[in-house]
């Protein structure tokens, strides 16, 4: 059993805005429902715009009904997997929703993903169907996993359907089946009965080592999360129902996007405004064409920051922006409030919550640094980590434990890891961080990325939070390289901004003093021109410690 510690069961509810209450039950349906309801309520409202194509709910319904009966001609069914290898265009709905409502399980591949990735993903996953689209070379990209054995058939959408775009390549080779093809009149075609409890999605995570994992995510889950953000969207009045025009760069192959931009704003009736590619200055056009609600992640706040003249340029039509998907640093958030008097909200979550995890309230300046409070329904603690049963009072460091409808079962194909990630039906999130005593969350770093260094816990986040306040700095990366004398140190790789002249080491230490511990401070530096991204834009660590771990430790500690 966790040893609990005395207090309320829920200690942030005093912190809830509006006095709402965090102890409730959240509502669950199949997630392919949404889309019916929605047509329902929403009718001739549109749904998506993209490119030169605009869809209302109920024709968006109609396109869901006519892939879901394709997949269903094709005899895929309950507990068939459904692979979509898809950048942002409107084949991601319509193929998401269609295979749900066939009864299959949708399984997300990253266009970016390199080929033993995919290759991986498929054969763990057992997907045996992929759909794609003609955008760059994912059709000629798709035409060999299916002549090397890896898929059975492959459908392809036609991207000039949508408009004319440079992004548009070669039509499909022979063998595949095209999208107007395989979508087909619904007529009385009957659809299987879907339960909550049933898998929807298998959604790869990464890792710091070693080959993806798909977290299996049911309807339960992804609907439970759209449930907890609308009651926190609602107590807090975030969007109003019907009204926001809300900018999709986030791609939907990720589960931020996922579910929630795209399901939260479907279950709201609001209209997605859909990119392919994130351009900060796309972005700002659309922001001053009457765009009113921005999630991005934070190298999209960053761009935009950089842009000359941000500051003057009219946003006012803005209602809520968001960052997620990775730690906001907290200078950039003071900078976009001093340039442009944008709050600049989010949270935290991850993959394996889908991903509802904390939200920031609006006006709480007092508590900078927090990713916020636990949402509706969702239980968390901070657990010791010699101890993962022990529960920690407010103010003491430990991991972040969840649990709640929204929350995984596991792993696929990963019995062990299954075994070690949860402790009595709570799962260990990996992430160190601590609860105020007015049930503010602060995260200080991923449990696997704290370097020991002579002996001290020391937790590159809050290096690089320091490092940000250097008005030289655009982005930084810390990591832990080895040390002959402390085991570990910290190494900082930093972007500088445009016309910035050249940092050293001992320009930095010495920047950095008063801000950090003499422990913490960056034992080396290297400037780049580029950081290493994820392929869904967030700044990535995992390269970096590819190459330093190749490299001599007295290479490796230069400056």
């Amino acid at each position: 059993m966790i040893q609990t510690i005395a207090g309320d069961a829920w200690p942030w509810a005093r912190s809830y805005p509006g006095g709402f209450s965090p102890d409730v039950a959240l509502d669950t349906w199949p997630v392919h429902a949404l889309v019916d309801e929605s047509a329902e309520r929403f009718g001739d409202a549109v749904a998506f715009t993209f490119r030169g194509a605009r869809v209302s709910y109920r024709e968006l319904k109609r396109e869901v009904d006519r892939a879901a009966a394709g997949f269903v001609a094709m005899g895929i069914g309950k507990g068939d997997r459904v692979a979509l290898l898809l950048p942002n265009t409107l084949y991601h709905p319509y193929a998401f929703f269609g295979a749900l409502k066939a009864g299959a399980t949708v399984v997300h591949l990253s266009p970016l993903d390199a080929p033993k990735v995919i290759a991986h993903k498929l054969a763990d996953s057992g997907a045996r169907t992929l759909v794609t689209t003609n955008i760059g070379e994912l059709t000629s990209g798709a035409a060999k996993l299916l002549g090397a054995g890896l898929v059975d058939r492959i459908v392809v959408g036609d991207d000039r359907r949508f408009g004319p775009s440079s992004l548009t390549g070669p039509l499909p080779a022979d063998g595949v089946t095209a999208w107007d093809d395989f979508s087909r009149d619904p007529g009385s075609t009957s659809f299987p009965s879907v339960a909550v409890e049933d898998l929807a999605l298998l959604q790869y995570t990464g890792g710091t080592t070693g080959l993806p994992k798909a977290a299996m995510l049911t309807h339960a889950n992804l609907s439970a999360a759209v449930s907890s953000y609308a009651l926190w969207s609602a107590a807090d009045r975030l969007t109003r129902p019907g009204q926001e025009k809300v900018l999709l760069f986030l791609p939907l192959f990720h589960i931020y996007a996922l579910v929630s931009v795209m399901l939260r704003a479907l279950s709201d009736g609001q209209t997605l405004v859909m990119h392919t590619r994130f351009d900060p200055e796309t972005a700002l056009a659309e922001i001053e064409a009457g765009a009113t609600v921005f999630p991005g992640v934070p190298t999209m706040w960053i761009a935009i920051c950089a842009l000359p003249g941000f500051e003057k340029r009219d946003i006012s039509s803005l209602h809520y922006c968001a960052s997620g998907g990775a730690p906001l640093p907290v200078e950039v958030a003071r900078k976009l409030k001093d340039m442009a008097g944008i709050e600049l909200l989010g949270g935290w979550g991850m993959t394996e919550t889908s991903p509802a995890g904390t939200n920031i309230p609006r006006g709480r300046p007092d508590k900078s640094g927090t990713v916020g409070l636990p949402l509706p329904g969702i239980r968390m603690r901070i657990v010791a980590l010699d101890d993962p049963r022990r529960e920690l009072p407010p103010g003491e460091t430990g991991e972040l434990a969840v649990r709640g409808a929204n929350v995984t079962s596991g792993y696929l194909n990963r019995p062990e890891e299954n075994e070690t990630s949860f402790i009595d039906g709570w799962f260990l999130t990996g992430d160190i961080g601590y609860f105020d005593q007015d049930g503010f969350l602060f995260l200080i770093d991923r449990k696997k990325d704290m370097i020991i260094s002579g002996g001290f816990n020391i937790y590159p986040q809050m290096i690089e939070q320091a490092v940000y306040e250097h008005p030289d700095v655009e982005e930084v990366l810390v990591i832990g390289i080895p040390d002959a004398y402390r085991g570990e140190a910290a190494k900082a790789f930093v972007k500088l901004r445009t016309g910035a002249s050249n940092l050293s080491l001992d320009t930095l230490r010495a920047f950095l003093k008063g801000r950090l511990g003499p422990h913490e401070l960056p034992a080396a530096l290297e400037i780049r021109e580029a950081l290493p991204r994820t392929p869904v834009g967030k700044l990535s660590k995992l390269e970096l410690k590819r190459e330093e771990r190749g490299k001599p430790a007295s290479q490796s500690q230069g400056a």
